[in-house]
């Protein structure tokens, strides 16, 4: 369910519409504000686009990047619902003087493209708050405003952006959440190979939307098609391109250990744990948590017992005080603990981590594993 969003459509952050402000200056204003929002420099990112609103204040263009900066403020602690409101708020504000320029002509190609955006934002959010049914009415209501704006220009590589989308998860979604399938009904059918393409011509020629189109294509080969070394080389190029990204960073650890790099994958990890200790914008203790846990299965598959279980420890340290209840690596980091036990010959030990485990919610077979070391110790 977490994808129905992706699939109804909605425009995202990097996409812009500077080529309809004919002004070199602000087309400047407008990349730097990019590249500092996604380098997390989000005061400096916020003064560019006020440059915008001020000099166009009859556009939409710095109002909504102005919001695309609050995003990924909320992004970077998705947890902390307090902007939420204030977010919802800019972007009714945008969407409301797309009206005016709609209402003035209704083929107005930024009008189309800032409202589909800011409609798309609401439904990402509300996605990410698992408001299921609101978020996909909210992008069903953006389909048809991106699909007019695609329609008036065709050729617009930042655009394609989002038909990609649209088109490779309407054509991959409805197999995978069957629940999907009545509503498609009512939706142009999709189609996963043009989705990719356009996937790719957004992210080669895009003006704007470029890095998002690489965003996107890195998260579709990595989660969806199974493409771990696609998903390298979009990432590689995102990290080059916004090294103060934390959610690029994270990827790239993700990454290498999906391609059995566990050498590089640790390298990642371990810049990550500093990058927290020094207090860098948006490295978060679920950041560290998860870092602390892949080091220390890392440690564990080197034959590295000691030096894995102080990472262990400190990965479900740091889920009980971010977690409401066990996450997936609170969970995993405690069995692995007693498979550490059990490798330095402590069984006393081991059986109260895998009891633990069977306290704590099944995840992917913990439960099964546990019964499975109570009953004959793990040998590595």
């Amino acid at each position: 369910m977490k994808y129905i969003t992706l699939f109804l459509l909605f425009l995202t952050s990097s996409v812009a519409t500077a080529q309809w402000i004919e002004d070199p200056a602000i087309d400047a204003l407008i990349r730097e504000g990019i590249q500092n929002t996604y380098n997390m420099k989000f005061e400096s990112a916020d003064a560019a686009f006020k440059k915008v609103a001020k000099a166009y204040p009859d556009h939409p263009a710095g109002p909504f990047f102005l919001a695309m900066v609050e995003w990924w403020r909320i992004l970077i602690d998705i947890n902390d619902e307090s902007r939420d409101d204030h977010f919802y708020e800019m972007l009714d504000d945008v969407i409301d003087m797309c009206d005016e320029r709609l209402d003035r002509n209704e083929q107005d190609i930024a009008g189309l493209f800032f409202k589909g955006g800011s409609i798309g934002f609401k439904g990402r959010l509300l996605a990410n708050r698992k408001s299921w049914v609101k978020a996909a009415t909210t992008g069903k209501e953006a389909l048809p405003v991106v699909m007019d704006a695609a329609e008036l220009a065709p050729n617009n590589a930042d655009l394609a952006f989002g038909t990609g989308i649209y088109d490779y998860y309407a054509a991959v979604l409805p197999d995978r959440y069957p629940v999907l399938k009545p509503l498609m009904m009512f939706l142009p059918e999709g189609n996963k190979t043009l989705g990719l393409k356009e996937l790719r011509h957004a992210a080669e020629k895009g003006r704007y939307a470029n890095y998002e189109a690489m965003y996107f294509l890195m998260q579709v080969y990595y989660s969806n098609e199974n493409k771990p070394s696609s998903a390298l080389t979009y990432i590689r190029k995102l990290r080059a391109a916004f090294p103060d990204n934390p959610v690029f960073h994270r990827y790239l650890g993700r990454i290498y250990i999906k391609l059995g790099n566990w050498e590089r994958a640790a390298q990642v990890f371990a810049d990550i744990v500093t990058a927290v200790n020094a207090g860098k914008r948006g490295y978060s203790p679920q950041m560290e948590r998860e870092a602390q846990y892949y080091l220390g299965y890392n440690d564990m598959l080197q034959n590295k017992p000691s030096t894995a279980m102080k990472h262990l420890v400190e990965c479900d340290r740091l889920s009980r005080k971010v977690d409401e209840d066990p996450s997936g690596f609170m969970i995993m980091a405690n069995l692995r603990m007693g498979q550490l036990h059990d490798m330095m010959d402590q069984r006393d030990y081991a059986l109260k981590q895998y009891d633990k485990v069977l306290r704590m919610p099944d995840f992917k077979g913990s439960h099964d594993l546990a019964e499975k070391y109570k009953k004959s110790a793990y040998v590595r």
